[in-house]
Parts: structure tokens; sequence; C-alpha cells
């Protein structure tokens, strides 16, 4: 039975590694694609579930990584449709429900109509006020720290923790307080270095596509139990 919500200390800002999509769908003897597509649903409801508590004002889900690249043309593309299927279904309900959706990463490499669908989509939504959905595509938080380190160097200003942050792909935002990674795997995998500090880190066998409500406030739960010191006790 979970706590009542007005039980629980919920994150600011919640992130997601979103693992398991292919042995989500070879444990059901399915083509991987399937798994990826099921995948894509599940994120969708996520977004919705997040929506309903305000509590949590930012959102990072890990999509496609800069190593992805060396997977098979054949599955880079299929994620490619579905990422651009993603953000150009949800437009509208991201308009509807004030969510400011941010890429994060180099979404130079992508094919040009889906740059455009992505560059498009934030900016609509750049000035909405609710939940921040940060979609990290082609992103490697190695990336992001020397990409960022550059743009300050470029200004001629001496690197400092804020300025750095400033200059990341996803902008001036908090850091992560709770990482959830699905599928069992127990590693951050490159993601969000900076933001993840002092984060609490959920790891869980659950698959990406069978991680719902109930398994979202599973971790919920669990991060409203730790006491979190950030090195001072």
């Amino acid at each position: 039975m979970f706590k009542k919500k007005t039980e629980l200390k919920f994150p600011t800002h919640i992130a997601f590694i979103m693992d398991g999509n292919r042995r989500w769908a070879t444990a059901r003897g399915l083509n991987k694609m399937l798994g990826h597509r099921q995948g894509a649903v599940a994120l969708k409801n996520i977004i919705a579930d997040l929506c309903e508590i305000k509590e949590i004002k930012y959102a990072s889900f890990f999509a496609f990584s800069t190593e992805n690249w060396k997977r098979d043309q054949k599955e880079i593309d299929y994620i490619f449709a579905l990422i651009r299927e993603m953000v150009q279904e949800n437009e509208e309900k991201f308009l509807k429900r004030n969510i400011k959706f941010v890429p994060m990463g180099d979404i130079s490499r992508f094919p040009e109509d889906m740059q455009a669908a992505i560059v498009r989509v934030r900016e609509q939504t750049k000035n909405n006020t609710g939940l921040v959905v940060n979609l990290a595509i082609n992103y490697g938080g190695r990336l992001d720290i020397v990409q960022a380190a550059n743009k300050v160097f470029k200004t001629g200003q001496v690197l400092t923790e804020e300025n750095l942050r400033e200059n990341l792909f996803a902008g001036d935002i908090p850091d992560i307080d709770l990482l959830v990674r699905t599928s069992g795997e127990m590693r951050i995998s490159n993601f969000m270095l900076f933001h993840l500090a002092y984060s609490e880190l959920y790891f869980t066998k659950t698959y990406w596509p069978d991680f719902d409500k109930k398994q979202l406030f599973k971790a919920i739960e669990e991060f409203s139990g730790r006491e979190r010191r950030f090195g001072g006790k």
C-alpha cells in the first residue's frame, strides 16, 4: 500500500534512464523494434503521470545517447521515427498541458525534418510554465560538459560552476534529485554527469516498457524515505 500523496517528499527534478526495451521484446518473442515502440508508449504515459504531480517541476529522459550510433542502422532509423512521431504527436498535448519541451544534445546529426520538428516544438513551448520535459537525444554527459566549457571560454570568462551550468544543453536547471534506471542495470551511462553530483539513485529490474504509474510511485516512496545529506553529515 502506497503512502498518501501528502505524506511523500517529492523530487523537484526526476530523471530516467529508459533501459530494457529490447530485452522486453526478446522476453516476449517479439521483434526488438516493438520493444522500442512500447517504450515510447511508456514515455508518453509517464509524462502524463508526472503532469499530475505539481511538486515535480523537471523531468529528464535519456532517449538516444552519443554511443547509440554504434547500433544497427535499421534500429537507429526506427528510433528516429519514434522520436519524430513522439514530438509531433504530442505537440498539441504539450501546449495544452503547459509543458516546456527542451531537447538536450547535438541534434545537428539528425535528418532535417526531424530537426525541424524538434526545434518547432521547442520554440512553441519555450514560454510554458508547467512541467519541463528534457529529452536527451544524441546526448552524452561528457560531451555536454565539454561543449558548455568551450562556450564559456569563447566569452573570455573564467570557468565557474554557475556559467558552466548555464551553458549545458538543458540550460540553467536544478540538479537531479532522483535518478531512476530501469531493467536492472546499475550504472549511470554518461547521463547528465554535472546534474547527478548528489542525486539519489533508484534501480529497478522492471523493463522500461512496463514502467508505469505504480512503478513511478514506488521510486518516489523510496526517495521519500531517504535522508539527503549533500556531504554535510
